[in-house]
C-alpha cells in the first residue's frame, strides 16, 4: 500500500462527522493529486478502489443481506445429494420445490408422509412435527384413497388455492355463487384440522354460516372437498380437489419401479442410474417414487464406496 494510500484508508477510519463532509474532506485529499501526471493518477485511482473495498468490508459487518434462492434450483439436486434431511420443515421445503410440474394436472405440491420417513432418520419426529405444524395451521393432511395407508401432506397456502380453483369451477357450472364454499373454509377448514370429520360436526360447523341443506353436503362432495368413508357412510375424508388421476399415477408409478428393480439379478441398482430412469405410467417423476417406496419399506439403501445403491426389500 502506497504512503497516500494508508493516509487516506486512516482518514476515513478516523473520520466520525457527516457523510457529506466526509466526501469533502475525501475531495481535498485527492484534489492535489488530480492534475499531475499519469503516476499520481494511479494513486488517486488506488485510493478511490481503497474507499470502495473498505465501504464494501464496512457493509459486510454491519448487515446482513438475504440471497434469493435461484429459481427452480430445487429441481437440479441429485436424490443421492439431498436423500437425508435435519428436520421435518426443511424435507417438506425442499420436496415441495422438487414436486413434479404434472401437463394437463391442476395439483398443488403434496408430499407423501412415507417421503418424510425416508428423508429424515426419526420418524417419532417426523410425526411429532407435523402434529404440531398441523394444530399450528401451517399444512393439512389427506388420507389418500388408494387403498393402502397412504397420508398426503399439503401446505395450507397451496390447499386453500386448491380448493379455489375447484369452488370456481363448480360455481361456473351452476352459474351461482355457492354460500357453502365460505362456509366451509371459514367455519371447518380452520377449526378442524383432523382428517376426518363426523356428518353431526359438519352440519354443525357449517350452520354457524348459515342454514346447511342436504344439496350443500352433496356440493362439497362433487367439488371433491369431501368423500365418504366406505365403513361408516357418517364419516367424511377431507380431501385434494382434482387428485383422482394422480393417486392411479401413483399407484402405477410404485409397481412400475418395483418391476425395474425385481428384474434386477440382485433386485438393486445404483440410485444415480435409477435416478435417470423415466417412467412410462406415472407422470410423478422416478425421485417422487423412489422417496416413498424407500419411507413405506420396499426399498432400502445400501452405502458402498461407488455410492448408493438401491435394493428390494425381501418379504
Amino acid at each position: 500500500m502506497n504512503i497516500c494510500t494508508r493516509i487516506f484508508t486512516a482518514t476515513e477510519e478516523s473520520f466520525s462527522g457527516d457523510i457529506r463532509d466526509w466526501s469533502l474532506s475525501k475531495e481535498r485529499i485527492i484534489k492535489p493529486y488530480r492534475k499531475r501526471g499519469r503516476k499520481t493518477n494511479k494513486i488517486v485511482r488506488s485510493m478511490e478502489i481503497s474507499e470502495s473495498s473498505s465501504t464494501s468490508r464496512k457493509r459486510q459487518r454491519g448487515e446482513v443481506e438475504a440471497i434469493p434462492e435461484p429459481q427452480g434450483s430445487n429441481q437440479s439436486l441429485s436424490l443421492e445429494d439431498n436423500l437425508i434431511f435435519s428436520d421435518t420443515m426443511v424435507a417438506l421445503r425442499m420436496m415441495r420445490g422438487q414436486f413434479p410440474h404434472i401437463d394437463k394436472v391442476t395439483v398443488e405440491p403434496f408430499i407423501l408422509r412415507s417421503q418424510l420417513y425416508s428423508s429424515v432418520k426419526d420418524r417419532t419426529q417426523v410425526d411429532r412435527e407435523l402434529e404440531s405444524l398441523k394444530r399450528e395451521k401451517v399444512l393439512r393432511i389427506f388420507k389418500l384413497n388408494t387403498g393402502q395407508d397412504d397420508h398426503a401432506v399439503m401446505f395450507m397456502e397451496d390447499y386453500l388455492n386448491q380448493m379455489k380453483r375447484a369452488v370456481k369451477s363448480m360455481e361456473a357450472k351452476k352459474q351461482s355463487v355457492l354460500p357453502v364454499f365460505e362456509w366451509f373454509e371459514v367455519h371447518v377448514i380452520h377449526s378442524k384440522p383432523e382428517p376426518c370429520i363426523g356428518h353431526q360436526e359438519l352440519c354443525s360447523l357449517l350452520s354457524i354460516g348459515g342454514k346447511v341443506k342436504d344439496e350443500d353436503i352433496s356440493l362439497l362432495i362433487n367439488a371433491g372437498l369431501l368423500t365418504r368413508q366406505l365403513i361408516d357412510p357418517d364419516m367424511y375424508w377431507f380431501a385434494i380437489p382434482n387428485i383422482g388421476s394422480l393417486l392411479k399415477a401413483l399407484t402405477q408409478g410404485r409397481k412400475e419401479v418395483m418391476s425395474l428393480l425385481n428384474h434386477k439379478k440382485y433386485k438393486e441398482m445404483m440410485l444415480s442410474l435409477v435416478e435417470k430412469k423415466r417412467l412410462r405410467f406415472s407422470p410423478l417423476d422416478i425421485r417422487f417414487h423412489l422417496r416413498d417406496l424407500l419411507g413405506s419399506g420396499h426399498l432400502k439403501t445400501l452405502h458402498t464406496p461407488g455410492g448408493i445403491v438401491i435394493r428390494v426389500v425381501k418379504d
